[in-house]
C-alpha cells in the first residue's frame, strides 16, 4: 500500500497486514475488535493512529512491533482506554483548529477556519473579546461530517479583537 493514510471499519485485521507500511496516519474504525500481530510493526513513518471507537479486546502485544512513534488517539465517551494502548502512548481525540491549511483568517468579509475530527462528532465554536477575563459565548454548533467542518463568523468585523475556541457540547 502507498498511501500515507489509510483506514479501515472491519472487525479485524491478520498478521503482518500493515507491516512496512508508508502510512503516517491511520484511523480504526468503530468495528474493529482485533488486531492481528504485528498489524503495524515497522511502520517507521506511522505517527498517529486514530481510533473511532472502543479500544479493540482482542489484541496481541506485538501489533506496533518496532513504532514507538505511533500516538494512538481516542474519542470522548468510547471505553477501555488508559495512559497506553500496547505500549503506546494515548492522548483523547479533540477537535482541531486547522492553521495551515489556507483556510484559516480572514476570507470574504468573514473570518473562518476548517475544523478536523471524526464524521459524526458534534462540536461548539465559542468566541470571547477578551482573554484576561474570558466570557466565552457560543457562535455555532456543527456536526463533522467527511472529517471536515468549515467554520465561518461573519461577525467577526464587529470586535476590535475576537478570540475562538472548540468544545464538545
Amino acid at each position: 500500500m502507498d498511501k500515507m493514510d489509510s483506514s479501515w471499519n472491519e472487525t479485524g485485521t491478520d498478521p503482518f497486514t500493515f507491516s512496512y507500511c508508508g502510512f503516517t496516519n491511520v484511523t480504526i474504525g468503530s468495528g474493529v475488535t482485533t488486531i492481528g500481530s504485528f498489524a503495524f510493526s515497522s511502520c517507521g513513518s506511522l505517527t498517529k493512529v486514530y481510533c473511532l471507537g472502543n479500544a479493540p479486546g482482542s489484541i496481541s502485544t506485538t501489533i506496533f512491533f518496532g513504532d514507538k512513534s505511533a500516538l494512538v488517539y481516542y474519542l470522548p465517551s468510547t471505553m477501555g482506554w488508559s495512559a497506553t494502548y500496547i505500549g503506546q502512548t494515548t492522548a483523547l481525540w479533540k477537535p482541531e483548529i486547522q492553521l495551515d491549511d489556507g483556510s484559516f483568517g480572514a476570507q470574504t468579509n468573514q473570518f473562518g477556519f476548517n475544523i478536523n475530527w471524526a464524521n459524526g462528532m458534534n462540536v461548539v465554536e465559542e468566541a470571547c473579546t477578551n482573554l484576561v477575563d474570558p466570557i466565552w459565548q457560543p457562535v455555532q454548533t456543527n456536526t463533522i461530517t467527511n472529517a471536515s467542518f468549515y467554520f465561518s463568523d461573519p461577525q467577526w468585523p464587529n470586535y476590535p479583537g475576537r478570540y475562538y475556541r472548540l468544545r464538545t457540547p
